[in-house]
């Protein structure tokens, strides 16, 4: 029996299109902006329920993402779906492994340079979602929520929250080469996101590897 290596596995890999959702996926890269879901329903001539589960494929297989809509009055802005390029895919990957690599080789101290990268772009990532969490608890769920789409496929502790099991990494070969850079990296976005969104970011903490099948990361806030 193979025993399974530690750590996640790598980024999603999209299954084989149907009919259905290659046409809703050609209808979203036609879109001059990202529609909402009406909109996109009212063009396909899907049933909502029907096109609801196309995107959510679309989605779980990296092809569409969702963003928010620009608020408007009360309530939370809908959510619009956008096609995503998947031309750049490699291109970013060989991009994050080079700048590992010299960041690694040049920085004095590369896991507080690579943490302080990623809490910058934490900030950006959480700034440009468009949600305003109103607790801690909330802020918490923004943030996995985030980790979500950018590929990690979380899974989420049901009797301690604040553990989270990241069974993807979009960018697998980099952490191996060099883990106390890209990990640092990621661990620096979450609390940036926390930060953003108001909640307090200490106790964050990733475990890279820990486990067969995936990293273990802490998200503030921390229960007794």
């Amino acid at each position: 029996m193979k025993n399974n290596p530690l750590g996640p596995r790598p980024g999603r890999r999209p299954r084989p299109l149907t009919a259905g959702r290659a046409a809703v996926l050609q209808l979203l890269v036609d879109q001059p902006r990202p529609p909402r879901l009406a909109a996109l329903a009212q063009a396909s001539g899907l049933h909502p329920n029907t096109l609801r589960e196309h995107l959510d494929a679309l989605i779980a297989d990296g092809w569409v993402r969702r963003v928010r809509s620009e608020p408007q009055g009360r309530g939370r802005p809908a959510w619009r779906y956008e096609a995503i390029d998947d031309r750049g895919r490699d291109e970013y990957a060989g991009l994050a492994t080079a700048l590992a690599a010299s960041i690694a080789a040049t920085s004095p101290a590369p896991a507080e340079t690579a943490r302080f990268a990623g809490e910058q772009w934490g900030h950006t990532l959480a700034a440009d979602r468009d949600v305003a969490p109103q607790t801690p608890d909330e802020a918490r769920a923004e943030v996995v929520a985030m980790l979500d789409e950018l590929g990690f496929d979380p899974d989420v502790d049901t009797d301690r929250p604040e553990r989270v099991r990241l069974t993807r990494c979009p960018l697998l070969d980099a952490a191996h080469r060099h883990p106390g850079v890209v990990c640092e990296v990621h661990r620096g976005i979450v609390s940036g996101a926390l930060t953003t969104y108001g909640a307090d970011p200490e106790g964050t903490d990733l475990v890279p590897f820990a486990e067969p099948g995936a990293c273990l990361l802490t998200v503030p806030p921390i229960r007794a």
